[in-house]
């Protein structure tokens, strides 16, 4: 049996702009504050230490209005502006049709990530679709590749799996987990610590089959 474990933002799909415009309407409406770059957000999310409430929001940690207030818009903003990087589509389905077993592990909250794979009509193709709010811990922690890999009963002597991230995140949850990874350079960073480097998504069909 063979594995593919997918980062979503960044790895499967580029959501910036939707962030970035949830993230400006809180800082907009709830704080007075002027609007932040998409660069900004999405570098400050991809940062392996970072309190993304101070950057956001200059507040120490998440206010429970601000964070309500986000999760509202964010619900319908999700979808309006994700797309599929190129060649994701074809990659995941020749995996499919070699029978590789493929799920998603993201530190977004599972409903938005449940809710734009199927707006971009992929959802079907994954076994698992997890997120940080499943675990007590987020990636960098490996708890939710343990929770996919149980899924499969993986055996690490009969059976191969790699993680699929676009940031130091994946890679260290991977490394974690005892299993190998592929860091996207179409992603959000461009580089980072990895065991193999791909540039586009069909370069994963040459690892794993």
């Amino acid at each position: 049996m063979k594995i593919v474990i997918f980062d979503m933002d960044g790895t499967l799909l580029d959501s910036q702009k939707d962030i970035t415009i949830s993230v400006n309407y809180v800082r907009k409406y709830y704080y007075s504050l002027e609007p932040l770059s998409e660069k900004f957000i999405v570098d400050a999310i991809n940062m392996e230490v970072r309190n993304l409430p101070k950057l956001f929001y200059e507040t120490q940690h998440y206010e429970a209005k601000a964070k309500d207030m986000f999760e509202a818009h964010y619900e319908t903003q999700c979808i309006q502006n994700p797309y599929l990087y190129e060649g994701v589509a074809l990659t995941l389905q020749e995996l499919r049709a070699h029978d590789v077993k493929l799920s998603v592990a993201t530190n977004a909250p599972t409903k938005f990530a449940q809710r734009m794979l199927e707006h971009l009509q992929v959802a079907k193709m994954f076994d698992v679709i997890i997120g940080a709010d499943k675990v007590s811990l987020p990636k960098p922690d490996p708890q939710m590749l343990y929770h996919i890999l149980e899924y499969y009963n993986f055996d690490a002597t009969r059976h191969q799996a790699w993680m699929v991230g676009d940031n130091s995140k994946d890679m260290l949850s991977a490394k974690s987990a005892g299993i190998a990874s592929l860091f996207a350079t179409w992603g959000f960073s461009p580089d980072g610590a990895h065991d193999i480097l791909i540039h586009e998504p069909k370069e994963i069909l040459g690892i794993v089959l």
